[in-house]
């Protein structure tokens, strides 16, 4: 071949995402459409493709909002080039971890507008911070971007407490995912209401996949 000529090997295609499946998807929303009340859910594939029901109906965040505010706190501390002092440690373990909501009064203290600094796009503060508006396709393109959004010398600190949730919160999407994945969730619930949400990330152990979810109900 001469220099000034370019030969192009045929490109494979790369497989489709294994999950999830159109089987899964048509169980989910047949699920969803008997239960009483109301049901969102919203699911990206590896390839960053949105399925999902009523992706925009707005829901009031509750606990999910505190992975917000420890993007936004991980960013701010990220931006002045601060350190993660003991006391910030606390806090947000016990925001993320146990879900206290004292903590996360704290934290929201300190970063103030959570939307922008968590690179929500629909996501709307409404006075208290489980008051916020979100929706599950918002919540769960949240979750796809969370290693970019967790960025900086704090990273795998923030990232590990979203795997770290106690085990007493570990029902819905991490029982479902087993051993089989990877997953860094927060969930959030008004028992009075019956409101209950959750979001997470999902990495296939020993494979490529990964998802993002997010299941919002009231």
């Amino acid at each position: 071949v001469d220099d000034d000529q370019q030969v192009r090997l045929p490109q494979r295609p790369r497989p489709a995402p294994d999950l999830p499946t159109a089987e899964g998807l048509a169980a989910a929303h047949r699920y969803a459409a008997r239960r009483g009340g109301l049901v969102s859910f919203a699911a990206i594939d590896s390839e960053g493709r949105l399925y999902g029901r009523d992706l925009e109906r707005l829901y009031s965040a509750a606990s999910t909002v505190k992975a917000m505010l420890l993007a936004a706190e991980i960013d701010r501390l990220e931006r002045g080039g601060l350190p993660l002092d003991d006391g910030t440690d606390a806090l947000l373990r016990s925001m993320i971890v146990f879900s206290d909501n004292d903590a996360a009064d704290a934290i929201h203290a300190r970063v103030g507008e959570v939307a922008g600094r968590a690179g929500m796009t629909r996501f709307t503060e409404a006075g208290h911070w489980g008051n916020a508006q979100i929706d599950a396709a918002d919540l769960a393109r949240f979750y796809w971007r969370l290693g970019e959004l967790m960025d900086g010398p704090h990273r795998e600190f923030a990232l590990g407490l979203l795997g770290s949730v106690t085990a007493t919160q570990g029902w819905g999407i991490p029982a479902a995912a087993g051993d089989a994945w990877a997953v860094r969730f927060k969930g959030g619930w008004l028992p009075g209401r019956g409101l209950a949400h959750q979001g997470a990330e999902l990495r296939e152990r020993g494979g490529d996949d990964q998802l993002a979810l997010a299941v919002l109900t009231d």
